[in-house]
């Protein structure tokens, strides 16, 4: 009796031996080098099955500098943005200067907002509080863990997070993004996980869905990830019309 009751709690045992601010460091590092270069397509689909589809070249340093440029639809193409911290920018050809965008807008016009596209490492904006086991089995079929993450601030998109975790991944299967209000703003499903080469392995495919958005989802799909070294300066307003000299042909 004894020996079963330790075998069921064993699992839950291994991996709670990390506490959850361990466990976020390790999320953060195994979804995002210390820099790098990727490539992505975002795809915005309507209750109607019609598509829209942005490609964007992405870089990032540290865990709070992002910038992304957009290579397609032919509209967008040239535009670029940038996060630092809690600031963003939205830098259009010709306009003249940078213009200053909120976390809760969303350059794509889709579920995913800027914080969801310019996403920085989860501890930078995010407390790990707790986390539990729960009664599921995760790809890898160990039973997934719940890490509970509140905001360090008000200013971060998401009060709330819950992040679903399958222990043999070390990354998340799932995310709850949730309003102070305790309202379910969208669900985020992470998929295929993927060797990038060069020690990433990552989920290539991110979609999600929202209650407040009822017929309509959005998905992000990781064509490849590199590990870069970058310059600060790539991380400025100055150097947002320049992101495009930076491609690797």
């Amino acid at each position: 009796m004894w020996l079963m009751l330790l075998l069921l709690m064993l699992p839950f045992g291994l991996y709670a031996q990390q506490t959850p601010r361990e466990w976020l460091a390790t999320i953060d590092q195994n979804l995002n080098p210390p820099q790098f270069e990727s490539y992505r397509k975002l795809i915005n689909i309507e209750p109607d099955g019609s598509k829209k589809e942005f490609v964007l070249y992405t870089l990032k340093k540290g865990t709070e500098k992002v910038v992304a440029l957009f290579l397609s639809p032919a509209s967008e193409k040239g535009r670029s943005t940038l996060r630092v911290g809690d600031n963003m920018w939205l830098y259009i050809p010709n306009v003249g200067r940078p213009l200053r965008i909120t976390s809760l807008q969303s350059v794509t016009g889709g579920i995913f907002n800027n914080s969801d596209i310019l996403r920085v490492d989860y501890q930078a904006e995010y407390d790990a509080l707790s986390l539990k086991k729960l009664d599921e089995k995760g790809p890898t079929g160990r039973s997934l863990f719940q890490l509970n993450l509140k905001a360090k601030t008000g200013s971060v998109a998401y009060d709330k997070l819950e992040m679903i975790v399958d222990p043999g991944l070390k990354t998340p299967v799932r995310i709850r993004a949730i309003a102070a209000s305790g309202i379910l703003i969208k669900t985020l499903y992470f998929k295929k996980t993927t060797d990038f080469g060069q020690g990433i392995k990552r989920p290539a495919i991110i979609e999600t869905d929202s209650p407040l958005y009822k017929g309509y989802k959005s998905v992000m799909i990781f064509a490849g990830i590199k590990s870069r070294k970058l310059n600060a300066e790539v991380f400025t307003t100055d150097y947002m019309g320049r992101i495009e000299s930076l491609r690797r042909k």
